[in-house]
């Protein structure tokens, strides 16, 4: 809810964020009165227009009987089909106009199809493609879980033995702990993940030059509830250049928008991998795909994810700044991640802020539930993960709710410490802080010869202390809040934070030097990916 003027301009940003991720969200706004609409009046937006091109639907409410339509509508409309944001719009005269209620029993709306149904042909397409592949991946995105088909896939998925790679908006519709998951895949996804859908190249020996496939990738990929967005594919043309690919998404627009596909199916994602489980249990495959097994067990023993602490990082003005030489104590991101996802046995929810944390969480935190990983993904905002934090934790106020978190991040939306003092929720902050904008950082190192854009948000005439001080700040706010420097000191730090029955930060110091890797250039290919330090 949101009242009028700049509020409700405030909450553009949220719908944006719902609209990209499609996730349900009912915005009701204030409005001015209704005879002083297109007057320019105190606070008056419109808000109605100013949204159109980021909600499913808007509604601007004239007549007070039509609320309780309207809102079954919205409501409605938000949870069916592809779900996503609707606004209603609430002028001030209609606020305080008094009714008696008149509920619809039923909703319906002409033209608007919420739950399409994949055909048997077409289903039964997609089981004769698969018995002629040697090479399929599944490639699986929020769509699983926003349709409520996990246990679907993982059927599905077992039955075929057919390999499962996910979007950031899809970690945890399939177990990233299962043998048959290749992670995520894109820009910082799993270098494994990557080739096994475009396949492995040699780097060319000169710029003019093209790269040689050096292993084969996928020969059949089934895109299932994706939308082939740029920080998966990069270069378009050349995403799985060589395979057959099968589009099944609820959301005809989706469907050859950014990648031209060879079978495009309109359907419900839960149906359609129902039946298609149901029907190769009916009649299991003949194709084992061994051969493509191993070759994806040796990528994976190749290109891990992981880390090390080089002596660019010890050596660092800013480590030697802050740890005084104790440089060898020094804590990379990776590590808390890491530290975390064992302390809390990989079943915490995982909220994030945007940038290198984000892609890190994803990384070393192994997601086996849906929505475990609550993340701004499509839209990128800054300051999400703590808000989001508070919101899972009321939600499900016995699981253990963790924001990792940016200092730049953070930092947007801070004032939430109040809401958590006051409210009294235990939601719990570890605050990855390099003292920089991670990773636009990364990219003026990588593309800018490291000249810096306002990127470092220390104090330039106090470079040896951390600023803001984040124990002063929670302090102020009544929250708890402990800095951590060195390594020795993060296990029981961690354990501290996570024992509290209150809203609880960790400000943990960690080196700006590192970048996320690996990382294939945004418009570029799998052959120009970078994946060793």
């Amino acid at each position: 809810m949101a009242t009028s003027g700049t509020c409700s301009t405030n909450l553009v940003t949220c719908n944006a964020d719902a609209y990209m991720d499609s996730v349900p969200l009912i915005a009701i706004t204030g409005q001015v009165n209704q005879a002083m609409i297109g007057k320019g009046a105190f606070q008056e937006t419109d808000i109605y227009g100013m949204t159109l091109p980021v909600v499913k639907h808007s509604y601007l409410i004239t007549d007070i009987n039509d609320i309780p339509r309207i809102v079954k509508e919205a409501f409605y409309l938000a949870q069916s089909g592809r779900p996503g944001p609707v606004l209603i719009d609430l002028p001030k005269n209609v606020q305080q106009a008094r009714t008696q209620p008149v509920f619809p029993k039923e909703t319906s709306l002409r033209s608007y199809r919420a739950d399409p149904r994949a055909s048997e042909l077409a289903l039964n397409e997609i089981i004769g493609l698969i018995e002629k592949s040697e090479r399929p991946v599944l490639y699986v995105g929020g769509g699983i879980i926003s349709g409520n088909a996990s246990k679907e896939l993982r059927q599905f998925a077992e039955a075929t033995q057919i390999p499962v790679t996910t979007t950031l908006m899809g970690c945890g519709a399939f177990p990233e702990t299962h043998p048959l998951s290749l992670r995520w895949l894109g820009m910082h996804g799993a270098a494994f993940a990557n080739w096994a859908v475009n396949g492995e190249y040699h780097p060319a020996a000169r710029p003019t030059e093209p790269a040689k496939l050096k292993a084969a990738g996928a020969d059949l990929l089934l895109a299932f509830g994706v939308r082939f967005d740029d920080r998966v594919t990069g270069r378009v043309d050349k995403f799985c250049e060589k395979g057959t690919i099968v589009h099944l998404d609820i959301d005809p627009s989706e469907i050859n928008k950014n990648k031209p596909v060879s079978l495009p199916i309109i359907s419900d994602v839960k149906f359609a991998l129902g039946r298609l489980a149901a029907m190769v249990k009916a009649r299991p495959l003949q194709k084992k795909f061994t051969a493509w097994h191993k070759q994806i067990a040796r990528w994976k023993a190749r290109a891990p994810f992981g880390y090390s602490v080089t002596e660019e990082v010890m050596k660092s003005q800013h480590m030697r700044d802050h740890l005084k030489g104790r440089e060898r104590e020094v804590i990379l991101p990776q590590m808390a991640i890491e530290m975390l996802y064992e302390l809390t046995r990989g079943e915490a929810i995982i909220t994030t802020g945007v940038g290198q944390h984000q892609m890190w969480a994803a990384q070393f935190y192994q997601f086996k539930y849906p929505r475990q990983f609550v993340t701004s993904a499509g839209l990128g905002a800054m300051g999400f993960g703590y808000p989001a934090a508070l919101g899972a934790k009321v939600a499900f106020p016995n699981r253990q709710v963790v924001d990792i978190d940016g200092d730049g991040s953070f930092l947007m939306n801070i004032q939430e410490l109040a809401t958590a003092h006051i409210e009294k929720i235990a939601a719990k902050v570890i605050v990855l802080n390099n003292q920089h904008l991670g990773m636009v950082m990364q990219w003026e190192d990588r593309f800018y010869a490291g000249n810096r854009g306002n990127t470092y948000l220390g104090d330039p005439e106090r470079r040896k202390q951390i600023y803001p001080d984040y124990t002063a700040m929670c302090q102020s706010f009544g929250v708890k809040c402990e800095r951590v420097m060195y390594l020795k000191d993060l296990r029981p730090a961690l354990q501290r934070m996570l024992d509290a029955n209150e809203p609880y930060v960790l400000d943990v110091i960690v080196p700006y030097t590192e970048h996320v890797l690996p990382f294939i250039p945004s418009g570029r290919t799998v052959a120009d990916m970078i994946w060793q330090a």
